[in-house]
């Protein structure tokens, strides 16, 4: 392969950056510019990427052979205005993933939510097996530290397909799944009819030898000639489904049913009941390539999770944390249910950060219900990603809307002393924005506070 020169521009997001890990493992040189330098873009530096963290072309170096960028960048962005200038190759996240992957067996796990911890998930059982896998993966594993699993010797390729800005429809999978379609990115779909039509399209892209894997109850009819699946969590009208699950000694034991068998206690250690649905979405998916029922089981039970989904900060005599990457009403309510279910006598705080002006404005009220669940609600200001302000729209939109009195607006700031009255049991951090930074400063907070 020759080896050739690449540039980000938005390096540090998520996606991008397994990218750019998987070329730079191939000995490519890359190159990146972000906005901020993160935990992320120092590990990126640190196996030998060079990142600039000011919008200066003077740096761009030369002989660039692709220049890639992530649909977050704004416009008036004057690296990217340069390279455009100058003619330099170009191409968005999506298209360049594609077009890495295209040799591969790429299996696409979609949906609006669940995505990154299934992803994860079904990396860790396949990398787990003989099988093996490269990954694309929308969040950082606890297993491995990493957002990219690389294995030169696999024909499997997992990716995260996002259907934000029909980035999934690139793809042409050879086993595609989807997790929910809940109406979200309005900004781009305009309603949840066009949303459910794009995924439409995405699984009827799946390839004529391939599998589609279809929660069960998605109104999603895929073409005939493509063998599909069902699962669910416990829809007994579902090929694949969990029964009997119970918790025991902090890990959740379920029986899978499947079309051939029956599999008993399986044993998962990562929390969350909404966690075991995902956990048969990749079963399924891992059963149908070939692993065994012995690697399943020794894979599942060593799952360490993904930062920031249920994410466990400190666990001590009178105080538990979690931190979670909730940004959506659907999965905010799934995170509070299995927090319940988990510790059914504690009393709850949450601190929720909303993600996007429109995405506040578009589920105000659902947002509120969502958080209701909650026993005490502290909310901080929106963070506005690629947004500008939207007038009247502010995290107290949600607040105004909350019919409970355990209800809080603070800045950053303020929140210190707001929990050190509030005295939380369980705490969980809800968002997609910077909230994450607040995370270690909490933590102490709380290990200072017992």
């Amino acid at each position: 392969m020759d080896k050739k020169t690449y540039y980000f521009v938005g390096i540090g997001g998520i996606g991008m950056s397994a990218i750019a890990r998987y070329l730079n493992n191939n000995g490519h040189k890359v190159y990146g510019y972000d906005r901020t330098r993160t935990q992320l873009s120092i590990q990126l530096e640190e196996e030998g990427m060079q990142i600039i963290y000011e919008d200066n072309p003077n740096h761009l170096p030369e002989n660039i052979d692709l220049a890639i960028y992530t649909p977050a960048i704004p416009v008036d962005n004057q690296i990217l205005k340069t390279i455009k200038e100058r003619n330099i190759k170009l191409e968005k996240r999506a298209i360049a993933l594609s077009e890495i992957i295209k040799e591969k067996k790429v299996i696409a796990i979609s949906g609006t939510h669940g995505k990154t911890t299934t992803s994860g998930l079904l990396a860790h059982l396949l990398h787990s097996s003989k099988i093996g896998c490269s990954a694309f993966l929308g969040g950082i594993t606890n297993n491995y530290s990493t957002n990219m699993l690389y294995n030169a010797n696999s024909d499997y390729v997992i990716v995260e397909a996002d259907e934000y800005d029909r980035s999934f429809l690139q793809l042409t999978p050879y086993v595609s799944a989807i997790t929910s379609i809940s109406a979200d990115h309005l900004d781009i779909y305009e309603n949840k009819e066009n949303l459910e039509q794009a995924f439409a399209q995405f699984a009827n892209q799946t390839k004529q030898e391939g599998r589609i894997f279809l929660k069960k109850g998605l109104s999603i009819e895929p073409k005939d000639s493509i063998k599909t699946h069902t699962y669910s969590l416990t829809d007994i009208e579902s090929e694949y489904y969990a029964w009997n699950i119970r918790v025991s000694k902090e890990s959740y034991y379920f029986d899978y049913h499947t079309p051939e068998k029956v599999y008993y206690d399986m044993q998962m250690t990562y929390p969350g009941i909404h966690n075991i649905e995902n956990a048969i979405l990749a079963l399924s998916i891992a059963i149908n390539l070939g692993v065994s029922e012995y690697e399943l089981r020794a894979s599942l039970k060593t799952f360490k999770g993904m930062k920031r989904r249920f994410d466990l900060q400190l666990k001590t005599q009178d105080t538990i944390y979690y931190d979670d990457y909730a940004h959506h009403p659907e999965e905010i309510e799934a995170t509070i249910t299995s927090l319940k279910h988990l510790h059914p006598n504690k009393r709850i705080c949450g601190i929720f950060q909303p993600h996007l002006y429109s995405r506040t404005r578009d589920f105000a009220d659902e947002f509120a219900r969502a958080l209701e669940h909650l026993d005490d609600i502290i909310l901080i200001p929106i963070y506005p990603a690629r947004e500008e302000p939207i007038v009247g729209i502010t995290s107290k939109t949600i607040l105004h809307k909350i019919n409970k009195m355990d209800k809080y607006h603070v800045t950053k700031e303020q929140l210190f002393p707001l929990l050190s009255a509030l005295q939380p049991q369980l705490l969980v951090t809800l968002g997609a924005g910077d909230i994450d930074q607040l995370v270690e400063p909490i933590t102490q907070f709380l290990k200072d506070n017992e």
